[in-house]
């Protein structure tokens, strides 16, 4: 075999599929969980500084946001070492490796594994999608204050009682009912918004919503791949005993064609005699 024939056969056992979903997942968890950290530290500066003059009133809002950034380190790396697995699959299930091996061979145990697999990738991908959900509530929010501080900056000129429009930080349940003041209104909303802290949160809030949607998107590619290479397996076995069973069955035709022609001869050799 030459280099170029060996390229072409490396280049086969690659499993573009299960690698472009493995790169998407890294790409969105990586969005995902670098962002919407820096978001929730970024977060609780703002809160502190602008929504609330009492330490006690975010407090639970803090430990929250410390509970949160130890999930972001577990789930970072559960999903690397489960997308890891799931690659390893995909290469396991290629052509070329089915090549060199020989036929597939769909055993029990391999077909109950990748059953367990599709049933984890589905719950994975239910679970993602509550919480692709939940990413966009912040998302929602600073939208929200944003868009408040475009109508005060357009109607400032015009306008008298601007002090009305706020943005109440309690009303989303970020902070208890008896907060203070847990609103900012006016002009120091504005001031708020342009700020860096609050466009580097905006950023980054909207930077891990996509990463949590490019995970949910790759969680669907993998159930995907995971389900046609268990069809496969699935019908490979089919075949595989369906030629067995032939084969078998051609065997005994010829052992009892040949002992029809063996007792042919006999008579044969009887009435000669």
């Amino acid at each position: 075999m030459g280099c170029y024939e060996c390229c072409v056969k490396c280049l086969g056992g690659i499993p573009y599929t299960s690698l472009f979903a493995t790169l998407l997942c890294f790409t969105g968890v990586a969005l995902f969980c670098g962002c919407g950290h820096q978001a929730l530290t970024e977060t609780e500066r703002l809160i502190e500084t602008y929504f609330s003059r009492n330490l006690q009133d975010y407090t639970s809002l803090a430990y929250i946001i410390v509970y949160f950034q130890y999930i972001i380190y577990g789930t970072a790396s559960f999903f690397f070492l489960y997308c890891i697995i799931l690659l390893a699959e995909g290469f396991y299930t290629t052509s070329a490796i089915k090549e060199t091996f020989g036929n597939f061979r769909s055993t029990l145990c391999g077909r109950f594994l990748s059953t367990t697999f599709i049933a984890v990738t589905y719950l994975l991908a239910v679970i993602w999608l509550l919480v692709f959900a939940c990413a966009a509530l912040p998302v929602y929010i600073f939208y929200n204050m944003s868009s408040t501080c475009q109508t005060i900056t357009i109607l400032s000129e015009t306008s008298s009682g601007l002090n009305q429009l706020c943005v109440d930080a309690r009303q989303y349940g970020v902070l208890p009912w008896n907060a203070t003041p847990g609103k900012v209104c006016g002009m120091t909303l504005v001031a708020v918004c342009k700020t860096k802290e609050f466009d580097m949160t905006f950023d980054l809030y909207i930077a891990a919503f996509a990463g949590a949607g490019a995970t949910l998107v790759a969680l669907i590619h993998f159930l995907m791949t995971l389900s046609a290479n268990w069809a496969y397996s699935k019908d490979s076995w089919k075949v595989r005993l369906y030629n067995s069973i032939r084969v078998k069955e051609t065997q005994e035709l010829e052992e009892i064609l040949k002992s029809s022609r063996n007792g042919t001869t006999s008579s044969n050799e009887i009435e000669k005699a």
